[in-house]
């Protein structure tokens, strides 16, 4: 599998050859996102069938997109593979893969 790389303001937010597509959005592992762009903020969403989403907010050398990126913590049994691997908004930042 090609690698799939999210940026923001030049700098690679996440990059894995092991993502999941879900809806078709990359689901990176956690271990491939850049814990320091990130700051988890308020807000949540609700999928009928993943449940509930967490939201963060990303910057990269001042340059910030809110609600960029998301993660389910508690997924349902069906959605479970994605467990706190983070999908991103391809409006708000730039995805390679």
């Amino acid at each position: 599998m090609p690698s799939a790389k999210v940026m923001l303001n030049g700098k690679v937010l996440a990059e894995s050859k092991e993502t999941v597509i879900v809806e078709g959005n990359h689901y990176f592992p956690p271990g491939s996102v850049k814990q320091e762009f990130f700051a988890e903020n308020d807000r949540s969403t609700t999928c009928h069938w993943k449940g509930v989403a967490s939201y963060f907010d990303v910057t990269a050398d001042g340059k910030e997109a809110s609600s960029a990126a998301w993660t389910y913590r508690d997924p349902s049994k069906a959605a479970e593979r994605i467990k706190d691997y983070v999908s991103f908004y391809g409006h708000k930042v730039e995805i390679d893969g």
